[in-house]
């Protein structure tokens, strides 16, 4: 794991947004404009619904909400416009660094790998890259983490709680099958 950087942070949460009560954290301001574009769309969606026909049109109480979402969020970006920048925090570095874009370009070839794979090799090749990269241990350490990992979450959820899962390319229902077998042979 990666040693905290106390120049920082101190390894503590807090409730002040950002963490950091009288600066501004790099993309803090974009995504506070990011916000506010959002809750304009919003509102722009939503007075499309019914207009300002009436109080009691269907579009009415979504647009009071988003209406509070604008004012909201356009508070945020002024409060946060107006506080000035951190020093020794980038982007990059402290807020978005590549283990998270890493992880999401992984999340995103798991949804599109499930259906042609199935969920235990597409499962089972995200495990094994995750705990590689984030352990930094030894391949058999590695393996036997995520194998073991996938076996026990594949019997809780697919044996246990019958979850349906994309088979793909494993034969699922065969080894499923085979459980059975042996669960009513050892029965009697």
């Amino acid at each position: 794991m990666q040693h905290l950087d106390t120049d920082h942070h101190d390894g503590t949460s807090d409730a002040t947004p950002g963490g950091v009560e009288h600066e501004r954290r790099p993309g803090e301001l974009g995504f506070a404009a990011f916000l506010l574009i959002a809750s304009l769309g919003l509102l722009w969606s939503a007075y499309g619904i019914s207009g300002f026909q009436a109080l009691s049109a269907p579009g009415t109480v979504p647009m009071a909400t988003t209406a509070v979402m604008v004012v909201s969020a356009l508070i945020v970006v002024l409060k946060t416009l107006r506080l000035p920048r951190i020093s020794g925090e980038t982007f990059w570095h402290d807020i978005l660094p590549p283990v998270v874009l890493i992880f999401a370009a992984f999340l995103v070839v798991f949804g599109v790998a499930l259906k042609p794979l199935g969920f235990l090799p597409t499962a089972a090749l995200f495990l094994i890259a995750a705990i590689k990269i984030l352990s930094r241990r030894g391949w058999l350490w590695v393996l036997a983490v995520a194998l073991g990992s996938l076996v026990v979450i594949w019997l809780i959820f697919r044996i246990v709680f019958t979850v349906l899962m994309p088979a793909g390319i494993v034969p699922e229902a065969e080894f499923i099958q085979l459980f059975r077998n042996l669960i009513s042979g050892a029965g009697q």
